[in-house]
């Protein structure tokens, strides 16, 4: 596992994690790998632990318990914005666009530098992955529907030209077409070598972007 973070690409290792919010325990000592350049999927229904472990690796939610390593660096303890620093992206399931921002102006507020053994993300490369976006980029965010945020806060983390992003329910809400259109951005992101940790209760979506799933069930990895 290890021997795979020494790799420019990224590597994302989670080891018995427990989590949780003050006194309330939602994750019980899971344990998951997202291997260089691939997609896996979190499957779960609503309340099984998916977004607290996104979450608890982004630094959102401070674990009880277990390490968490992304290409070979210890994330515990760090601030989001320091994991982020890393080049680890976190497209979060309530979006959180700026709404009084264009498209243009939410893809340039995430704007960093290119990143060494990172696909580098252009506003050119973004609207040739979601077309839909070139058409609105003048648009403010709050007068977009809620595929075309999702589209948005997707292209915003991308922006930040990350080695790994953790998706939190990408399909959730969406009509079918958007949907369609989701997955086939995610596989093209895959494509470009990003890592990619998805939460999904979808089974059907999950198995066509990932390559492998984890079911997770009341705070428990209960198959890989």
């Amino acid at each position: 596992m290890l021997a795979c973070a020494r790799s420019t690409l990224a590597t994302l290792e989670v080891k018995q994690l427990s989590a949780g919010y003050e006194r309330a325990r939602v994750l019980f000592n899971i344990s998951l790998e997202a291997r260089a350049g691939e997609a896996v999927a979190l499957l779960g229904p609503n309340g099984a632990g998916k977004s607290t472990t996104l979450k608890a690796i982004m630094g959102l939610v401070s674990p009880t318990s277990g390490d968490i390593v992304f290409n070979g660096r210890a994330l515990r303890g760090l601030e989001p914005y320091e994991i982020a620093r890393l080049g680890l992206g976190y497209v979060p399931e309530d979006r959180r666009i700026f709404t009084d921002l264009t498209v243009a102006e939410n893809i340039e507020v995430a704007r960093q530098a290119p990143r060494a053994g990172a696909s580098t993300w252009n506003e050119e490369r973004l609207f040739k992955l979601f077309p839909a976006l070139a058409a609105l980029r003048d648009r403010r965010g709050g007068r977009m529907s809620g595929g075309e945020q999702q589209m948005l806060c997707i292209a915003r983390t991308l922006a930040g030209n990350p080695s790994a992003v953790l998706l939190d329910e990408p399909s959730e809400g969406l009509a079918p077409l958007v949907v369609e259109q989701m997955a086939r951005a995610i596989l093209e992101i895959k494509r470009a070598r990003v890592t990619i940790v998805l939460a999904e209760q979808s089974r059907h979506f999950a198995g066509r972007v990932a390559d492998r799933t984890y079911v997770l069930d009341k705070g428990v990895i209960r198959s890989a």
